[in-house]
């Protein structure tokens, strides 16, 4: 029998000194803690198996030595923001959806979580102070190799970035997730420059390729709790995957949002198709059989594997229309 998630907690070297570590272990009082060197010895060593893993994934508690900041790569959105950043807090996911670039970028299906939150933040300030376009603010991404806010309940990580934003008046984060967590985040009092990007699929979709992610109509009552507190929100349906009669599902969904949640509430949409990086997707191909979203005719452009071009615009067009119901043309980000 699968032991539970996080039923072992991998302390590396010199973690235990720090504050969050503390937290982490006292909430996940359970847990056996086994003591290691280096982070990597457990989570780099070769001949892992991702998704076995992925079915009794462990924690491990780590320091950040280095590269505690990034550029913004092509890959990603950044919304009209030119200082575009992004950090890893955190490496993996709690979930393990189908489409996920992070089983071909991972050798292993545990988490590693950097534990020396005040690094960030000092790194996070020096890179405030130099960004390359003064009068804009800084643009940083916490959670886009991980969903910090379903962790929140043992890992305050969010909490404690929406914090330090708080003082940091040149800074705007991203929240990305697909939980429903509301009551870990309860009593914290809106942020203005923290946006929560939730990420949406039709409920068949979600069902079948984030199978262990809370249903979309949760997210959506998490969504109006959050809307209700005054925090920025931001809809993501991304990726949209070209299942069978993907023009209805997707676009009788859309509607079922914005007849729950108010579409003058929402900060922006973001719409995008499945991509991934090549290399990625031929690792995750020899894994994952089980899933028929790895056997669909892709083409491989600029090492990314995605739907050829015609269907990519196609599906973008349908679904910006749909969206345009609902928000004007300037609030749509589409993402080929």
């Amino acid at each position: 029998m699968w032991l539970r998630r996080y039923s072992h907690i991998y302390l590396e070297e010199g973690a235990e000194d720090f504050e969050l570590a503390q937290t982490v272990l006292r909430k996940l009082g359970k847990a056996t803690v086994v003591r290691i060197r280096n982070y990597k010895d457990i989570f780099a060593r070769p001949g892992q198996n991702f998704q076995l893993q992925k079915q009794s994934p462990k924690l491990i508690l780590a320091r950040k030595k280095a590269n505690f900041i990034y550029k913004g790569s092509m890959a990603s959105q950044d919304f009209g923001y030119k200082n575009f950043y992004y950090n890893t807090l955190q490496l993996n996911c709690v979930y393990n959806c189908d489409y996920c670039y992070l089983q071909g970028m991972y050798p292993s299906g545990n988490s590693v979580v950097f534990i020396n939150d005040c690094d960030f933040f000092e790194h996070t300030r020096q890179a405030i102070k130099s960004r390359p376009f003064p009068k804009e603010p800084l643009y940083l991404c916490i959670s886009y190799d991980t969903d910090l806010l379903a962790m929140e309940s043992f890992i305050p990580y969010t909490s404690r970035f929406v914090e330090f934003t708080r003082s940091e008046k040149d800074l705007v984060i991203e929240v990305r997730t697909k939980s429903a967590n509301w009551s870990s985040m309860a009593n914290v009092e809106p942020n203005h420059r923290c946006i929560l990007a939730w990420t949406l699929s039709p409920p068949s979709v979600a069902a079948k390729y984030e199978k262990l992610t809370p249903p979309p109509e949760k997210r959506i009552v998490t969504i109006n709790r959050y809307l209700e507190r005054g925090w920025p929100i931001r809809l993501c349906f991304d990726p949209v995957l070209q299942v069978e009669n993907w023009e209805q599902i997707y676009g009788d969904f859309m509607r079922f949002v914005f007849a729950k949640i108010p579409a003058s509430q929402i900060c922006d949409v973001s719409l995008g198709v499945f991509r991934m990086n090549s290399d990625y997707f031929k690792r995750i191909k020899k894994q994952r059989t089980d899933s028929d979203l790895f056997y669909r005719p892709y083409e491989k452009q600029n090492s990314f594997v995605s739907y050829p071009e015609g269907q990519r615009q196609q599906m973008m067009e349908t679904l910006k229309l749909v969206l345009q119901e609902f928000l004007p043309p300037e609030k749509v980000e589409v993402w080929l």
